[in-house]
């Protein structure tokens, strides 16, 4: 690899806001802000929106839509197309 034009890459703990989770991980993120980790090193943090934790498709609490009422209640209003 050359010198002097990939980024660092180490470790950082990201963190989901929503949930009050963090995980330490390797990334080529960086940040201005530390944390003091449960092994008594200090690492970048970056903070984030969403995660594994939070998001509705891994917790389960994702909504399914009912796209079968949405093409029947259109085809009442609008009738249905006519033609093959």
């Amino acid at each position: 690899m050359r010198k002097g034009i990939h980024p660092s890459y180490g470790p950082v703990v990201f963190r989901d806001r929503a949930a009050d989770h963090a995980f330490l991980t390797r990334s080529t993120m960086s940040s201005d802000k530390t944390v003091e980790w449960e092994d008594g090193n200090t690492y970048p943090v970056v903070d984030v929106e969403i995660s594994y934790v939070s998001h509705p498709f891994y917790t389960g609490t994702a909504r399914v839509l009912d796209t079968a009422g949405r093409v029947e209640r259109f085809e009442r209003r609008f009738g249905k197309r006519g033609g093959a």
